[in-house]
């Protein structure tokens, strides 16, 4: 069945798609795209605070080296964040594909000024845009990806409220595995299966990503109200296309 088959096939019974995720376990969510898009299907991470969870689901399944684990590395994470890469790729063998911006970070300085610092929501999607977006859409389409799994979970912010287990996004079909867990699950499947924490977890961190618009929880903000200097909960990856796009 080629891609375009599989797509449509999946589009016409979309509801029944995700009646049936619902009754599943995150693993059995996993299992269930890559038994549906094979080749076509990937998993991204962000190694920040809750990926680990995720990789270790990953690794479990049969046959699990085979589906390619995608990183979009902005070129500002901690240095927390890629010694924890290093360490999780290694742990579970990964077979990381990283995503990069295809103008460097001093570059885009050069031209366009430090855009996370200017208070200037049309700046910071600008950013987003040139260091996240862009190429995670572009290996996304040189690996030919027709579903891609995430961590993102429900009470993480408004607009993860509103997903489902299995949404279109950009073309392609975004699964969430982990949607309906709670901060204490992911707790809990770390400490059952002795995962290791992400190592700015210890210093207060909720939620990490670039190093200069992530913050420790304090007693007025917490979760991903740390992130962006508050201007905004998301950086655009998870966000759908323009409306009316087909499948």
């Amino acid at each position: 069945m080629t891609k375009e088959e599989i797509t449509l096939n999946l589009e016409c019974s979309l509801k029944e798609a995700r009646d049936s995720l619902a009754l599943l376990q995150p693993q059995e969510r996993l299992g269930w795209a890559y038994e549906k898009f094979g080749p076509g299907f990937v998993l991204t991470t962000s190694f920040g605070i809750q990926s680990a969870v995720l990789l270790h689901m990953l690794h479990q399944l049969k046959d699990a080296d085979k589906v390619p684990v995608v990183w979009v590395d902005t070129g500002y994470l901690p240095n927390e964040t890629y010694c924890y890469a290093n360490h999780l790729t290694t742990m579970f063998g990964l077979d990381l594909r990283v995503a990069q911006s295809q103008i460097s970070a001093a570059r885009m300085e050069a031209l366009y000024g430090r855009l996370w610092e200017t208070g200037s929501l049309t700046d910071l999607e600008k950013y987003h845009q040139i260091r996240k977006v862009e190429p995670l859409e572009k290996i996304l389409s040189d690996l030919d990806v027709s579903c891609w799994a995430s961590g993102v979970r429900a009470s993480q912010t408004k607009h993860r409220s509103s997903m489902t287990c299995l949404d279109p996004v950009r073309n392609r079909f975004s699964l969430r595995p982990l949607l309906d867990w709670t901060p204490k699950d992911v707790f809990y499947y770390m400490e059952k299966y002795h995962l290791p924490q992400h190592p700015l977890f210890e210093k207060g961190y909720s939620t990490v990503g670039d190093w200069h618009s992530s913050g420790p929880d304090s007693g007025d903000v917490s979760g991903r109200d740390t992130r962006f200097g508050g201007l905004k909960q998301e950086c655009g990856i998870h966000m759908p296309g323009v409306q009316g796009e087909g499948i």
